[in-house]
């Protein structure tokens, strides 16, 4: 065993040495070529203007990089749940009975698959191009539903002033509703009977929510309190953060060991440990003394950062909630056409879908849906077809025996492939440059063509979408864990 570890640490050494010898060749390669590699770009303003977005005239290279970051979240959550729902339903449809709908189901998915996703991005954004013009008066519902080459126009819901109070009674409606939801559930199962748990537990949110309409500015008592504790975080020292979170981290590594051991652990004791075991279990505590190094060393800044920010949170909120304050929670408005020019365009009010937005979501959207409903069909046909024919002999309808019985346990083949359907959504938002959508990627190539920094700018296109893969994974993997068959 001793000389498995004495050649792990070796090959770790020498890819250290190695990483290390070819970051420095590079170094040494880009300063014999007089370019060097620098951050500055990131504070000065490009004097560069954004199709759409959060800030359109950002003042600062971070602040335009943080808009495409923003523009490219946002249309990859979208077109992540979309893509999920016409996925299931179009997969669903491809085992269905009538011939018509497994046909159009299936004719869509082969249609689908074999056409790239650019050409797909590309029709789509021809085929909004030829929607009516944008005029005053467009439709096909005035004021409330606008369809035009320039984009969709819609009415926008927002928070209001009473929305922090009212959350409050929605929250705690929620935790009723959940609680009445598990009794229901608990009758049903134990009387056989119908209880209409879910219908239910909805109705007692609903009912909350109606109620705080009336009685939330009584919420403002909690101000003051946010306020004192935004004081109070931002009195602790920065020594003590770092301690804290040294802590939380060695605490978080103890409590990882622990149930890795009590995974491995049988009847006659605690099993044997495997050279990987061993290695898990030692990596944990080198993380954990990672993250110390990370926090008093690498990173000192880190414990200040947070500190101010939870001040900053705490009296955003405390301001929020204030004290008798009155008004609606939620706010509407709808879309407006205007004209400073000679064309119209869309006004800042409604929702507005703009044309390259909606050439990039319906691409992806449709593109995507097509392997994940192959892979919903799959996980449905994984589930022995003994399930289904038990859930009719005890009476379920077929749409009944689908969501109670067969996807809840074709979840846990559905999942992991389906995990990597989403991971290639995200990448897949980069083809925005092809319609000119203001993504991470079309607003970094901006950026690198007036600054010049092409290094820079795709070291953060590769963290970025590093971290989004790594978080979806991480998402991905929880519910995983969750859905596992438990061995006895």
């Amino acid at each position: 065993m001793v000389i498995k570890w004495i050649s792990q640490v070796v090959v770790l050494i020498l890819v250290v040495v190695g990483l290390a010898f070819f970051a420095a060749q590079a170094g040494s390669n880009l300063r014999a070529k007089n370019i060097d590699t620098s951050w500055r770009f990131l504070s000065v303003n490009p004097g560069i203007q954004l199709g759409e977005g959060i800030d359109v005239n950002p003042e600062t290279g971070a602040r335009a990089l943080w808009v495409g970051m923003v523009n490219t979240i946002r249309v990859s959550v979208v077109g992540l749940i979309l893509a999920t729902i016409l996925g299931t339903i179009i997969g669903v449809a491809r085992l269905s009975k009538n011939w018509i709908v497994n046909k159009l189901s299936t004719t869509y998915i082969e249609i689908i698959r074999n056409v790239p996703l650019l050409v797909q991005i590309l029709f789509w954004a021809a085929v909004i191009s030829n929607w009516p013009e944008l005029t005053h008066g467009a439709g096909p519902i005035d004021g409330w539903l606008i369809i035009t080459n320039k984009g969709i126009g819609l009415p926008r819901i927002f928070p209001s002033i009473g929305f922090y109070q009212w959350m409050v009674v929605v929250i705690v409606g929620a935790y009723v509703g959940r609680r009445v939801y598990n009794k229901r559930e608990t009758e049903r199962e134990e009387t056989g009977r119908e209880t209409h748990a879910l219908v239910s537990g909805l109705g007692v949110v609903l009912a909350f929510a109606a109620v705080g309409l009336l009685i939330h500015p009584v919420f403002g008592f909690l101000g003051p309190v946010f306020t004192a504790i935004g004081d109070f975080v931002g009195g602790i020292p920065v020594f003590v953060v770092q301690l804290l979170l040294s802590a939380a981290m060695v605490a978080a590594a103890a409590l990882w060991i622990k149930r890795f051991l009590d995974n491995l652990r049988t009847p006659a004791g605690l099993a044997k440990l495997t050279d990987d075991d061993i290695f898990r279990i030692v990596f944990a505590g080198f993380a954990a003394l990672m993250g110390i190094v990370l926090v008093f060393i690498v990173w000192p800044g880190l414990s200040a950062w947070l500190i101010h920010s939870s001040r900053d949170f705490f009296h955003f909120l405390g301001d929020k909630f204030e004290w008798l304050r009155t008004g609606r929670p939620l706010d509407a408005e709808r879309p407006a056409i205007t004209q400073t020019g000679r064309f119209p365009n869309f006004s800042s009010s409604g929702l507005v879908i703009t044309k390259a937005f909606g050439a990039l979501l319906f691409g992806v959207v449709l593109y995507t849906a097509a392997f994940i409903a192959e892979i919903v069909r799959a996980g449905i046909l994984a589930v022995p077809k003994g399930q289904t024919e038990a859930a009719g002999a005890l009476g379920l309808s077929r749409g009944l025996a689908l969501r109670k019985v067969v996807l809840p346990q074709a979840m846990r083949v559905i999942l992991p492939p389906m995990g990597n359907q989403y991971l290639n959504l995200v990448k897949n938002t980069s083809l925005a440059i092809a319609v000119g959508f203001a993504d991470l990627v079309q607003v970094g190539q901006t950026l690198y063509n007036q600054t010049g920094r092409t290094l820079e700018v795709v070291a953060i296109w590769m963290g970025f979408y590093l971290a989004m893969s790594l978080l979806i994974s991480v998402i991905v993997n929880f519910f995983n864990v969750r859905l596992r068959i438990v061995e006895r």
